[in-house]
């Protein structure tokens, strides 16, 4: 295959991850949400949790199209582009935490999320892939991840893996602040902090690679090729579990091998009926959400704040609810109940974020950084 050559079905996947990050995000309400569409408690892995991992992957595969213009080598216009999308990407997720601004205090802001942890893998993946070859490019990989493991293991409590004892806590304390840490567990501990970013960025460079595998491989190889390394890191990952838990919040390497692995095979899924095939039609809606992925995570988070934050009401009894919950009870808890009517809540989100990009799509309006 030609490196010019650019297969639909990486835009769908990047697209495919968008939706479901969206979906996963925007329940109606979180204590009536099917299972699947939740977050793993501690360790093991649901279909929510494949979400971030597949959509740090297919930056990854994405940065090897893109690089070829820097003839994949390190100089002075590729870091200047690395550098300005890293920071203007983790600004906005900085902005994004602090929205809507009002009460707003600097000390207790978080620093880190979603797009920050995007930001940094990518930019620092981006400096590993073009000043390394592919095969040095492995072997750091694999050192960092082995790294990590250590780290985790050396550093941490008498239970090294457990949300209380693992090491990235005091790491990312060390280094942001505990005000600065995300509070969701119940104790300061950031799922998306610095320490664990280092694997996550390991993430980003198997992508990188197997952009390379696709680009470099003949057309009729590239499923059965996919296909072959996709299974080894499930494999990899399952065994790597024995000893270091899959889990999301901390981004073990068990879990880096394992949702990479799986991302590969999903992947050639999608490469085989869209581009061998040639059946395109219903990856379409997948394709337009690829193609302003930024753009509407912002503003799938943006609208959020503002019917949480900005937007109140008065229910029957005369307390104060916020439009997000106004518009989760009355529009569809009324006909369709609290479990389904949060899905629907979700998934009516999903059709009107689509309209907007399917119009952005039609109009050939492509917002990047």
């Amino acid at each position: 295959m030609g490196k010019s050559q650019r297969l639909m079905a990486l835009d769908a996947f990047r697209g495919l991850t968008i939706a479901a990050m969206i979906t996963v995000n925007t329940p109606g309400s979180w204590r009536h949400v099917y299972a699947p569409l939740l977050h793993s408690k501690w360790h093991g892995c649901t279909p929510t949790d494949l979400v971030f991992p597949f959509f740090l992957f297919a930056v990854g595969v994405a940065m090897f199209f893109a690089f070829g213009k820097f003839n994949h080598e390190l100089n002075a216009d590729a870091g200047k582009k690395i550098l300005k999308r890293t920071v203007i990407i983790f600004g906005i997720g900085l902005l994004l935490n602090a929205f809507p601004f009002y009460h707003l205090k600097l000390e207790n802001l978080r620093i880190m999320g979603v797009l920050q942890r995007i930001a940094l893998a990518y930019g620092l993946g981006s400096l590993l892939c073009l000043a390394l070859s592919k095969t040095r490019l492995l072997i750091v990989s694999g050192a960092m991840l082995f790294a990590y493991w250590g780290l985790v293991y050396f550093l941490g409590g008498d239970q090294p893996y457990s949300l209380e004892g693992n090491s990235t806590i005091a790491f990312d304390t060390a280094i942001l602040g505990e005000s600065h840490l995300f509070k969701g567990f119940g104790i300061p501990f950031d799922p998306e902090g610095l320490f664990s970013t280092l694997p996550a960025i390991v993430t980003v460079l198997l992508g990188y690679l197997t952009g390379s595998l696709i680009s470099s491989s003949d057309r009729k190889m590239i499923v059965p090729g996919l296909l072959i390394f996709g299974v080894l890191g499930v494999i990899a990952g399952l065994i790597w579990n024995i000893g270091f838990p899959i889990n999301k919040p901390i981004w073990s390497s068990s879990y880096v091998f394992y949702t990479a692995g799986l991302a590969q095979l999903v992947m050639a899924v999608m490469i085989f009926f869209i581009d061998i095939l040639d059946y395109k039609k219903w990856a379409h809606p997948f394709l337009v959400f690829g193609m302003n992925p930024l753009f509407i995570f912002v503003l799938s988070v943006v609208w959020v704040k503002v019917i949480i934050y900005l937007v109140h009401f008065s229910d029957v009894s005369g307390k104060s609810i916020t439009g997000y919950a106004w518009l989760y009870q009355n529009a569809f808890v009324s006909w369709a109940g609290p479990l389904n009517g949060s899905l629907f809540f979700a998934l009516s989100h999903i059709i009107v974020y689509w309209l907007i990009v399917l119009y952005l799509y039609r109009k050939r309006i492509f917002i990047k950084i």
